[in-house]
């Protein structure tokens, strides 16, 4: 059998991949030429970036940054000026050199158990310690930024200013990225981007603007002090992960209960939770929104536990309003009587109402649902497009026409292949 051939990079994706790896190999060569500058100082920076994806948190092809603290101290390092008052002289190709190479020591333990750092999270780290240093390095080691804003307040607001120029530099190409993978609008890609910032990302950056005033300072000491309250944050949001974890497990649970007692088909929660998820994503719902989106689609059918007899082959489209509504109304109460959201039980309750009076998610999940049953979880040849015709058709009372479209648009890119039967 011929293996497919493997699909071309997008070229926004092989434009970013190309600038981080021209970029390093300079910073490289340019570091193993001429040696190491302060090699005290790129020592302790470089175990600090180390440690930092040692302590990790993140699966493979998670979109955002997982290693705040390395990232911290990768920022730190790029606006280091002092050492307990000495200047320093590394400049931007050695901190793009020794953040990198730092970085993949600490990811060696990750990519052995097979959940290391993906090319886009590489590439970013690069480019926007790379930006960041360029921002800092040559107006410091000129003098320049001394006469501009001296040594006093202003000093701590230059860097944070460049740290914020840096967060959203990173978050523009991490959504350009996502839109180059995806084809889904860039606007709320971004969107989600900067919100992420207001999280994580902002303490990542005064964490690392703190971590390079108190090293000039205090030297090299403060490294660990400064560094104890990121770890902290950095711990209680894995906490909080494996809590998001637990519950989107227990909601997955309960979705498989109608397949498992026969009343749907098997995997047609996941199918229209993922669709659902995309055509959410292509109608610029955020990521918050997203997530009870799919969680409301994965319990879409619950209700259907409660009929005495199941319904043929679980599809709940072709049955009379009435119907519909009643077990819609059925699967709310299922959601709400076992800890569920409120947001969650309201879609799932006004799935079945008319269009104009669903909110979008409720019109997602019930525009998607239909297709799967419809075609038949996937059918033969031309099922999918006789599906997208008859909910063209239920579009003046049943299903909103810029949801099946977009609908139609997912389906087009190729995310069919990501919602197969099981």
């Amino acid at each position: 059998m011929r293996r497919a051939a493997p699909r071309p990079l997008p070229v926004t994706v092989a434009g970013v991949y190309g600038a981080a790896a021209a970029l390093t190999a300079w910073a490289l060569a340019r570091t193993l030429w001429y040696g190491i500058d302060e090699p005290g100082v790129a020592l302790a920076f470089g175990a600090l970036v180390a440690v930092g994806e040692l302590v990790r948190w993140g699966s493979p092809g998670e979109e955002r940054e997982s290693a705040p603290l390395g990232s911290a101290g990768a920022l730190a390092y790029a606006l280091l000026g002092q050492n307990a008052g000495h200047a320093t002289h590394h400049g931007v190709l050695q901190a793009v050199a020794v953040v990198l190479a730092a970085a993949l020591v600490g990811a060696v333990p990750h990519v052995a158990l097979g959940r290391g750092p993906t090319l886009d999270q590489v590439a970013r780290r690069v480019l926007t310690v790379a930006f960041a240093a360029a921002c800092f390095q040559p107006l410091y080691n000129s003098g320049t930024l001394e006469r501009w804003v001296g040594h006093g307040p202003y000093y701590a607001l230059f860097l944070l200013l460049v740290l914020v120029l840096t967060a959203l530099c990173d978050a523009v190409v991490a959504a350009a990225l996502l839109r180059a993978r995806t084809a889904f609008p860039y606007g709320p890609l971004l969107r989600d981007e900067l919100r992420a910032l207001v999280g994580v990302g902002s303490a990542v950056c005064a964490t690392g603007a703190v971590i390079a005033l108190a090293v000039a300072v205090a030297g090299l000491w403060a490294l660990p002090l400064f560094c104890v309250p990121l770890l902290l944050t950095q711990l209680a949001f894995r906490r909080y992960a494996a809590v998001r974890t637990t519950y989107r497990q227990t909601i997955t649970s309960l979705a498989r209960a109608t397949e498992i007692a026969g009343y749907t088909q098997p995997g047609h929660a996941r199918r229209v939770a993922v669709l659902s998820r995309a055509v959410g994503r292509e109608l610029g719902l955020s990521e918050s929104e997203l997530t009870v989106l799919e969680y409301a689609a994965l319990m879409h059918d619950i209700g259907q536990l409660s009929l005495v007899d199941p319904v043929p082959a679980g599809a709940t489209a072709p049955l009379p309003a009435a119907e519909q509504r009643r077990i819609a109304l059925l699967g709310g109460a299922v959601v709400r009587q076992t800890g569920g959201s409120a947001e969650v039980a309201v879609i799932v309750e006004r799935q079945a109402d008319p269009y104009r009076e669903q909110p979008l998610p409720a019109r997602i999940v019930r525009a998607v649902n239909a297709y799967d049953d419809l075609a038949g979880a996937p059918g033969g040849p031309g099922s999918s497009l006789s599906a997208l015709e008859q909910l063209r058709l239920g579009t003046g009372r049943d299903y909103q026409p810029e949801v099946v479209e977009s609908l139609a648009r997912v389906l087009a890119k190729g995310c069919l292949t990501l919602v197969a039967p099981g």
